[in-house]
Order: structure tokens, then C-alpha cells, then sequence
């Protein structure tokens, strides 16, 4: 018998900040998500990918584990084919399937014809589409004539750090984090324009941070790279920092310590970076590809995969500059609410995929 009141949801992945703010603050009342089988081969329990539940196999033989499957993450590195096997168990078994469209081009491959063939299975299989902002979800009706429910992106920063007032510094600080040069940053593109409009501006600095171990190895790409962070060393105003990836306090001080963050994503779809930068109060200059900019109040330059527009890019930035005790940050109450009403909206769409008919687990019964 269906029971729309205790449902048990396999999320793929469980451990993972967005998927751990989907139920509200005190607790889901009614959802209960299984947490991530370890994989073979893992070092303890932290790792969850690759997921056992896209294992078709391993699914099969666990299928009485949960109520709803919910995709998420981690299906890059499966084949078509394999992916279609995960839709057929579900169905065989009649366990419902919700598939949140968090990408629409990877961020990780220049190349999006193998995430294409993914979406193209998912997006049609899936009982319950969501997705994060209404440029997202009119695309996929476009693409795919399907409807995806629009829900916004969860808080990333924790909550006691969310509304905290910043420390009012007169120096205003432009980032530009190369991080571990994802295929899709590109931040050697707009360096300069970064650096020449803030030269211009008063009490302006900019602020340069890279991984280390993108300068790990004596290849050309990281020769090149070093070759440009001398450069900028030299120039006044521009401070260059390079260092291990950081933990998730250390990014939390660093967007602290930032007023404006600069995203040189050449592609992509949704950020979760952009999120923690309205959680702190920081100010965003993101590109115009993708949807980023319906995801927050925030400034937008035109970028792309094979275009780039300085001029808005320093327009963006002198306007960040001059509302920069104004910048639209989120507030911890707010956060909260908005929480809650994400929560209150899975546990709607986990009832509508299950209400369509299939045999909940033993527990559940």
C-alpha cells in the first residue's frame, strides 16, 4: 500500500551539501534518505562515488532498499548503455525515478555530446524533472517537451554564517579564483581586464588565487600558467596566492574576505559557488552563458565558448564597485524558509512519482 507520508528516497548522491539542505532545518518529517553505499574499493565511508545505485546490477539486488530514486550527480563516467540498464531495473521494479537537471552542459568537458545522450535518457525516463531556474526548465521543454518543476538552489555556506555582517573594509577586493582550472574556467581570458579596470578605481585591489596543484608538474600548460602569475605578481594592486585546495571554512573566509567574485565560465548551466557568494554577502560578476545569472541577484559580462566581451566585463565591475555597500545578500531567516519550502516541494514531487503506482519497501508497507 502506498504510504505518501514516510517515503524512503536513495539519493544519488546522499553526501552532498545540496542534497543534505533539501530537508528542512530540524529534520525531514517525512522523508528518509538512505545513506550512499560505500563503493567497492573505498578508503572508509566518505566516498560515494561511484554510486552502487547506478550499478544496474548491484541495484537489482538492493532494489527493495528505498521508495523513490533520486539523481542527482555522479553518471558522467557511464556509458549509455549502462544508463539505460539503471532505467530498465527501476521499471522493471516499478520504483519511481526523480532526476534533478542541475547541468545541462558538464562543467568538466568542453565536449557535451556524451552528457546530451545521458540527459536524453534521463529526462525522457524520469518520473519527476526539477531543475533550478525557469531559463533551465524552458529549455528542457524545448529540448525534450518535458516539464521541470523550478526549485531554487539550497544555501551552501552553514547557516550560523548566512546574514553575518561583513567587516566593512575601505579596500574593495575583486577575486578571481583559477581554482583547479575546471575545462570550463577560463580565467587567463579576463585577468587583464580585471586588473585594468580595478587600476582604475578607487581603493580597489584584486586578489588572484590558484590550487596548487595546478602548478604541480613541469608541463606546458603549467609553465604557462606560472609564467602569468609572475607577470601579475609584479603588478601594484594585484596580490597572487597560491595554496592547497581549500577546506569549506577556508572558502568561506576567503568569500569574506572578497567583495566581488569574478566566474570566467566559458559553459556550464547552474553554481553553486555563485550560492555561497549570496549566502556571505559577496558580490558576483558572472558570465551570460548558461543560467547563472537567473540564479541570484548578481552582474553579468558576456562570455562563452568562443566569445568574450570585455567592455561589459568592466562595465560590470565598475557598477559591483559602486554598489558595493549595497550588494544583495541573503539572510539566514530568509535562507531558512526557503529551505523549508524546498523541503515541503520534494516531499510533494517524491508523493506524485510514487502515486503512479509501485511497491513501496517492506518498512514502508
Amino acid at each position: 500500500m502506498f504510504n505518501p507520508d514516510s517515503m524512503t528516497v536513495a539519493s544519488v548522491p546522499t553526501s552532498h551539501a545540496y542534497v543534505a539542505h533539501l530537508d528542512p532545518v530540524g529534520g525531514s518529517r517525512g522523508v528518509v534518505r538512505v545513506p550512499d553505499p560505500v563503493p567497492p574499493g573505498a578508503d572508509g565511508t566518505e566516498r560515494w562515488w561511484p554510486p552502487r545505485w547506478l550499478d544496474p546490477e548491484w541495484l537489482s539486488e538492493h532494489i527493495d532498499r528505498f521508495d523513490v530514486l533520486h539523481l542527482h550527480f555522479g553518471f558522467d563516467a557511464m556509458s549509455v548503455e549502462r544508463l539505460e540498464d539503471v532505467v530498465r531495473v527501476l521499471d522493471s521494479a516499478d520504483k519511481p525515478l526523480v532526476f534533478t537537471v542541475h547541468d545541462l552542459h558538464n562543467p568538466h568537458f568542453v565536449d557535451n555530446t556524451v552528457h546530451t545522450a545521458h540527459l536524453d535518457v534521463l529526462v525522457a525516463a524520469a518520473d519527476e524533472l526539477i531543475t533550478l531556474t525557469p531559463g533551465a526548465a524552458h529549455e528542457i521543454a524545448v529540448r525534450w517537451d518535458r516539464r521541470a518543476t523550478v526549485l531554487p538552489h539550497p544555501h551552501v555556506a552553514p547557516l550560523h554564517l548566512i546574514g553575518r555582517p561583513r567587516d566593512g573594509s575601505p579596500t574593495f577586493v575583486v577575486g578571481v579564483h583559477m581554482k583547479s582550472l575546471r575545462p570550463n574556467l577560463d580565467p587567463l581570458a579576463v585577468l587583464d581586464t580585471v586588473v585594468n579596470t580595478i587600476a582604475e578605481l578607487p581603493d580597489a585591489t584584486v586578489r588572484i588565487d590558484i590550487d596548487q596543484d595546478v602548478l604541480a608538474t613541469d608541463g606546458p600548460d603549467s609553465i604557462r600558467i606560472e609564467r602569468v602569475l609572475k607577470h601579475y605578481r609584479s603588478v601594484p594592486g594585484v596580490a597572487v596566492r597560491v595554496h592547497p585546495r581549500f577546506t569549506d571554512a577556508e572558502l568561506w573566509q576567503y568569500l569574506t574576505e572578497i567583495d566581488v567574485s569574478v566566474l570566467p565560465y566559458r559553459f556550464g548551466t547552474h553554481s553553486g559557488w555563485l550560492e555561497a557568494c549570496h549566502d556571505l554577502g559577496t558580490a558576483a560578476v558572472v558570465p551570460d552563458c548558461g543560467y547563472f545569472s537567473e540564479q541570484r541577484p548578481c552582474h553579468t559580462f558576456g562570455f562563452g565558448i568562443d566569445r568574450f566581451d570585455a567592455v561589459s566585463l568592466s562595465t560590470s565591475l565598475r557598477e559591483a564597485h559602486a554598489a558595493r555597500f549595497d550588494t544583495a545578500a541573503a539572510t539566514r531567516e530568509a535562507r531558512e524558509r526557503e529551505r523549508e519550502d524546498i523541503a515541503q516541494a520534494h516531499e510533494h514531487i517524491y508523493a506524485r512519482a510514487g502515486a503512479r503506482g509501485f511497491g513501496m519497501t517492506g518498512a514502508s508497507r
